[in-house]
C-alpha cells in the first residue's frame, strides 16, 4: 500500500464513495478497493430521500445528481381496479429546502460519486479484494488480492468497510449480524404502458396480494415488486406478463409491459450490527444492517453513516479533534440502524398484505381518510416523510450539548440545522449559512445583542476564531451583516427566525449539519463546554501538520 494512504476504503458502492468522497474532500489520503471487476450495471437501489438530498448539497453532488433524478411528491393506493386514495407529500412538520424524494439508478448514484472522486484524484482499485485483516492500536494489517492475482500484506492506520451485506470486514472484526429473515419478494425493472401519473409511488392490491410500483428517470421506466408471485425460471416474458395481468386488474386499466431488463428474487432480511467500530476499523451501510427495500432508506441510511463517520475520522487525522471523537459514531448510528430496521418491518407488512380482510380493510381505511382531513393530514404526513430521513437527531450523542434556556422554536441540539423550506431558504441569511455548511468546518452561529454583553459576546467569538479557525468558522448574524467577526447579513431576521434565535443567542453547528448545543449568551466557558464532548485541539496546540490532499495519484 502506498504510504500516503491514512484510510483504506473497502467497498466501491455508494457508501464507500461517500466516505472516501468526504475524506478526501477534507485532505485525507484515501485507498478504495472493490473485488469486483468494474462498476456495477444493474439499478438496485432507486429511492433518495430529502435528508440525503441536503447531504449532496453539502459534499458538491447535488447538481450532478438531480440532473438524472426522477421527483417523488405523492403516495398513491389502488385496489381492485379503482384508486382509493392519492397522498400529496407533506413536509409541513420537517421543513426543508428538498420537499420530494426522488428515484435514480444506484448505477448513476456511484458514477456521480464516482466521477467526483476521480476529479479529486483518486481511483477506484477494481479487482482487488480483502482477503483477511487484524488490528491493534495502531491501525490494521490486510491482506489483498489484486486483480492479476497479485497478493499484497500492508498496514493502514485506519480502515472502513462498506462492502455490502456479505461483509468481510464485518466478519474478521467479528461483528455479529443479528436479526431474521422473513419475506421472500421479486423486483423488476422494465418499460411499462400505463395511464398512471409518474410523480407517485403506488401501492396495488390485485389478486388477493400487493404489488409495488416507482416510476424511474427514463419516459416509460418502472420499478416494480411482487411480495407474492416470486418464481422465476429465467425468462423474463413470463415475470412481464405476470405483471401486466396483475397490474390491469389492480389499476383498472389496460398496462402493458416490456422483458424486464433486471429480475431479482431475494429474501428481506432483518439484521443489524451491535457496535460500528472495533479499534480503527469502521462498517457503513449494508457491512452494518441488511433489510428490506419496503421504504427505500438503506442507501439513503448508508450514504448518511459515510458523512458521519468520514468528517470526524478526518478531524482525528488532522489533529484538528482527539480519538474521543470516533467514540460518537456508534453511539448515534446503531441506534438509527435499529430505527430503520423497525421502520421497515413496519413497511414490510404493509407491503406484504395477503390475507382476505386487506381487501376490505384497505378501502375503509382509505375512504375514512378521504371523510376526516386530520386524520388525511396525518397520512400524508408519515406516507413519504416517515423515510425522509429529516427526523434522524442525536438526543443522547455524547457530542450532543446544552440547550438554549427557554428556547420554544428552532432546532434543538442534536437536530438539524436546516430546518427551512424552500421560501425561507431563499433568503440572504439562509443562503449564507446553506453555503456554510457546504464547507469543511464546524460553525459558530451568533446573533449578537445591543447591550453590554455584546462586547463581551464579540470578543468570544474572536478568540473561538483564534483558538479553532483551522476547523471552526465563526459567523456573525445582523440585520445588515456590519458586526462581528464572519458577518452574516439576515435582513429581515429569517435565519434568526426560523432558527428561534434571539438577542444573544448562539448555535454550534457540527460539520455534518446537526446542532451540537446553543445558548443564550457567548461566553468562552459556555463555548469550551460544548466543544469538550468533541475532544477539540485548539490551532496553537495542533502537533501534527495537516494533510495536504493528493494530487493526481
Amino acid at each position: 500500500m502506498q504510504a500516503t494512504a491514512d484510510v483504506l476504503v473497502v467497498g466501491a458502492g455508494p457508501v464507500g464513495l461517500t466516505a472516501a468522497l468526504e475524506l478526501t474532500r477534507r485532505g485525507v489520503r484515501v485507498r478504495v478497493v472493490d473485488a469486483a471487476d468494474g462498476p456495477a450495471v444493474t439499478s438496485r437501489a432507486i429511492a433518495v430521500h430529502p435528508r440525503t438530498l441536503e447531504t449532496y448539497d453539502q459534499i458538491g453532488v447535488l447538481d450532478e445528481m438531480v440532473r438524472r433524478m426522477r421527483r417523488i411528491t405523492a403516495f398513491t393506493v389502488f385496489a381492485g381496479g379503482r384508486r382509493l386514495i392519492r397522498l400529496d407529500a407533506d413536509y409541513t412538520a420537517t421543513p426543508t429546502r428538498f420537499p420530494f424524494s426522488t428515484t435514480i439508478d444506484q448505477v448513476l448514484t456511484e458514477e456521480v460519486l464516482r466521477d467526483a472522486l476521480a476529479a479529486a484524484g483518486v481511483s477506484v482499485e477494481w479487482g482487488t479484494r480483502l482477503e483477511s485483516l487484524s488490528h491493534d492500536d495502531h491501525g490494521a494489517r490486510v491482506a489483498l488480492r489484486t486483480a492479476d492475482g497479485g497478493a499484497q500484506d500492508t498496514r493502514v492506520p485506519w480502515l472502513i468497510g462498506a462492502d455490502g451485506g456479505h461483509s468481510t470486514v464485518r466478519k474478521q472484526l467479528g461483528l455479529a449480524l443479528l436479526g431474521d429473515a422473513n419475506e421472500t419478494w421479486l423486483l423488476a425493472d422494465a418499460e411499462v404502458e400505463t395511464e398512471l401519473p409518474r410523480n407517485s409511488i403506488y401501492l396495488i392490491r390485485a389478486e388477493g396480494t400487493m404489488l409495488m410500483m416507482a416510476p424511474m428517470p427514463g419516459a416509460t421506466r418502472w420499478r416494480m415488486l411482487d411480495t407474492a408471485d416470486v418464481a422465476y425460471d429465467g425468462c423474463a416474458r413470463t415475470v412481464a406478463d405476470r405483471f401486466a395481468r396483475k397490474l390491469t386488474a389492480g389499476l383498472g386499466h389496460p398496462v402493458r409491459v416490456a422483458d424486464p431488463g433486471w429480475i431479482s428474487v431475494f429474501t428481506a432480511q432483518q439484521r443489524m450490527v451491535p457496535a460500528m467500530r472495533v479499534g480503527r476499523c469502521f462498517v457503513a451501510g449494508d457491512a452494518a444492517h441488511v433489510h428490506s427495500p419496503a421504504s427505500g432508506q438503506g442507501m439513503n441510511t448508508g450514504i448518511q453513516e459515510a458523512y458521519n463517520l468520514a468528517w470526524k475520522l478526518a478531524s482525528v487525522i488532522h489533529g484538528h479533534a482527539g480519538d474521543r471523537l470516533l467514540d460518537s459514531y456508534s453511539p448515534e448510528r446503531v441506534p438509527i440502524g435499529a430505527e430503520l430496521l423497525d421502520s421497515t418491518r413496519k413497511a414490510t407488512k404493509l407491503v406484504a398484505l395477503k390475507n382476505a380482510l386487506a381487501g376490505v380493510a384497505l378501502p375503509v381505511v382509505f375512504g375514512l381518510a378521504r371523510r376526516v382531513p386530520p386524520l388525511r393530514v396525518k397520512m400524508q404526513r408519515t406516507a413519504l416523510g416517515r423515510v425522509a430521513g429529516l427526523n434522524v437527531s442525536y438526543p443522547d450523542s455524547p457530542l450532543t450539548g446544552a440547550d438554549e434556556p427557554g428556547r420554544t422554536t428552532g432546532p434543538a441540539p442534536g437536530e438539524r440545522v436546516t430546518q427551512a423550506t424552500p421560501e425561507q431558504a431563499a433568503s440572504p441569511g439562509w443562503r449564507q449559512l446553506v453555503a456554510e455548511l457546504r464547507e469543511p468546518a464546524w460553525t459558530l452561529l451568533h446573533f449578537p445583542g445591543e447591550d453590554a454583553d455584546a462586547a463581551a459576546a464579540t470578543g468570544a467569538a474572536l478568540r473561538a476564531h483564534d483558538d479553532y479557525g483551522a476547523w471552526l468558522t465563526v459567523r456573525t448574524a445582523t440585520a445588515r451583516g456590519e458586526a462581528g467577526p464572519g458577518p452574516l447579513a439576515d435582513p429581515g431576521g429569517v435565519l434568526r427566525g426560523t432558527l428561534g434565535a434571539r438577542a444573544g443567542s448562539w448555535l454550534l453547528v457540527r460539520p455534518d449539519g446537526y446542532v451540537a448545543a446553543r445558548g443564550r449568551e457567548l461566553t468562552e466557558g459556555a463555548l469550551q463546554a460544548a466543544l469538550a464532548p468533541a475532544d477539540p485541539r485548539p490551532v496553537s496546540r495542533t502537533a501534527p501538520e495537516a494533510v495536504e490532499p493528493l494530487a493526481g495519484c
